[in-house]
């Protein structure tokens, strides 16, 4: 795998509702080492870019709400975009190479994923998400999003590619 791509889990509908088989170890092309899980109260929440060392593998499914997932491949900024919801139960595989964020589209919005490598504080990085050199189509402007300090003040892309 070398660029991000959705996976999709088949659901079994009857008068219940709806099952799926949402992660299977034979079919993930890493190592699930830690899941996490975020919950953002507001829409307009964008938690990203971010990437550590050792680099990490994601596979991002939304449990609740829905949102603009945004992956920038290291090696050329190239970006990819990607609307994933709840109700659609699909999920993100995010190969490692690769800074991801997203904002939320929706209030309540509680996204999980699973990584191949653990948190490694102090080894995690990031791209601050309003670079125009990267243009990415945010849908909500910079003064009004609800990010961290730490992501509003992460370094542009020309700067960490330069480094």
């Amino acid at each position: 795998m070398t660029e991000p791509e959705i996976v999709h889990s088949r659901r079994v509908r009857d008068e219940r509702g709806w099952f799926a088989c949402v992660w299977r170890e034979s079919e993930t092309p890493f190592q699930v080492a830690e899941e996490n899980h975020s919950h953002s109260a507001l829409a307009g929440t964008i938690r990203g870019l971010h990437w550590q060392e050792p680099q990490q593998a994601k596979l991002v499914r939304v449990l609740k709400g829905a949102v603009l997932d945004v992956c920038v491949r290291l090696t050329d900024g190239a970006t990819f975009l990607f609307t994933l919801d709840a109700e659609r139960g699909e999920a993100l595989l995010v190969p490692e190479g690769y800074a991801h964020g997203f904002c939320t589209l929706e209030n309540e919005t509680e996204v999980s994923y699973k990584v191949s490598a653990p948190y490694a504080p102090g080894a995690q990085h990031g791209i601050n998400p309003y670079d125009p050199s990267l243009a990415i189509p945010w849908p909500v402007s910079k003064e009004t999003a609800i990010m961290s300090a730490k992501d509003r003040a992460a370094p542009w892309w020309h700067i960490i590619k330069a480094a």
